[in-house]
């Protein structure tokens, strides 16, 4: 399914019914938030505003920006978070100007290929000192696999693949952890930008 195809009516159901664990993921990338004194928050994939809600549960005051490619999606996210600097961009183009206490994704990264994550890691790297990652991961038994992959528009990589693209990005503390054999949250720290 392509991101244009996504309709904010249906949404929160459809990741439901298509991912199981959904809302498991979506409480450990919260969770992995919580207590980090937040003031600049960027989203990558900011959809219908649900990770961003949780997290600014964790982390109230904290100023949100966000990325999404779908305009329907971000119309209905500017009604959750009136407050937040929301723009229509895909996760290639450049990221708004940082520095940001935290980027934060949930289920976005899985649709670039590997050079591409490699790339936005990277880049990500150079706005953030810490990185939190929820996503959907080709997992280490193939029989294990729960979540219905096209291997077009759905491009999951493996747990080591990212670990490694992400220290190598300059993130010397990254790891993660399952919520499901295909689903993982990825916590990335570098030293603090100056």
């Amino acid at each position: 399914m392509s991101c244009a195809e996504w309709n904010p009516d249906t949404y929160l159901a459809q990741m439901n019914a298509e991912i199981p664990g959904y809302e498991e993921l979506e409480e450990a990338v919260a969770a992995a938030t919580a207590g980090l004194g937040l003031e600049t928050v960027l989203e990558l994939g900011t959809g219908t505003g649900e990770t961003a809600l949780r997290v600014l549960a964790r982390n109230p005051g904290a100023r949100w920006t966000g990325i999404d490619a779908s305009k329907p999606m971000l119309d209905r996210a500017r009604r959750r978070l009136p407050e937040a600097d929301l723009r229509l961009q895909r996760l290639e183009d450049p990221l708004p100007a940082g520095p940001f206490d935290l980027v934060v994704s949930a289920l976005a990264v899985h649709h670039l290929d590997a050079e591409r994550k490699r790339d936005l890691f990277k880049r990500v790297a150079q706005l953030t000192h810490v990185f939190v990652l929820g996503d959907v991961v080709v997992p280490e038994r193939p029989e294990d696999a729960a979540i219905e992959i096209d291997g077009v528009y759905d491009v999951p990589s493996s747990v080591p693949e990212q670990l490694a693209w992400l220290h190598a990005a300059g993130f010397a503390d990254a790891a993660a952890s399952y919520v499901r054999p295909d689903l993982a949250v990825f916590v990335a720290r570098r030293l603090p930008l100056r």
